[in-house]
């Protein structure tokens, strides 16, 4: 199945900054850029964010949840790796990765934290990512288990589309696209 283009959504140029360091557009957090230094907590983060899914998968195995930290820092050194994410009074609450290939890039690591999970945010990363592709880029690809059915349900709204499926253990990873 081929990808569908997909119109970049409208970025608004006005910002302002609220006291505790976030910027935010109306009221919708900004997302930055985050690097080695920030491994740590993005590592905390992911993790805490990919226990309900191992639950949902019968898989404490996942990759989210056995990356070291050593591991971490050096895929955010790599040059064809970005790492956004949104800070909240300091805290970082959501977080995504994107590794580049040519021209595509491939998403992962989607995380929000467990209790703010259901608010926006990860919709905001997933959107905010065409402001932070390559121009060669015409292409982002995921996956996702097949029991993620309110993240399949999200990459559905935003312009995925289903591409195949692969078995893994007990389940089959979703594997999805957009045109950008």
């Amino acid at each position: 199945m081929v990808c569908r283009r997909r119109n970049k959504l409208p970025v608004s140029r006005n910002r302002r900054r609220r006291a505790e360091g976030v910027r935010v557009d109306n009221g919708v957090p900004d997302v930055v850029r985050l690097g080695p230094d920030d491994a740590g907590e993005i590592l905390t983060l992911q993790r805490a964010a990919y226990v309900s899914e191992a639950i949902l998968h019968d898989d404490l195995t996942l990759p989210p949840l056995v990356q070291t930290l050593d591991e971490l820092t050096a895929e955010l050194s790599d040059p064809d790796v970005t790492a956004l994410g949104i800070r909240r009074d300091g805290r970082l609450v959501a977080a995504v990765r994107l590794r580049t290939r040519g021209d595509t890039a491939e998403l992962g690591r989607l995380t929000v934290v467990p209790d703010l999970q259901g608010n926006g945010l990860g919709t905001r990363l997933l959107t905010a990512i065409d402001d932070h592709l390559p121009e060669e880029i015409d292409r982002v690809e995921l996956f996702t288990g097949e029991r993620s059915v309110a993240n399949i349900g999200l990459y559905r709204r935003l312009g995925y589309i289903e591409t195949r499926r692969e078995r893994i253990g007990d389940y089959h990873l979703v594997f999805m696209c957009r045109r950008v």
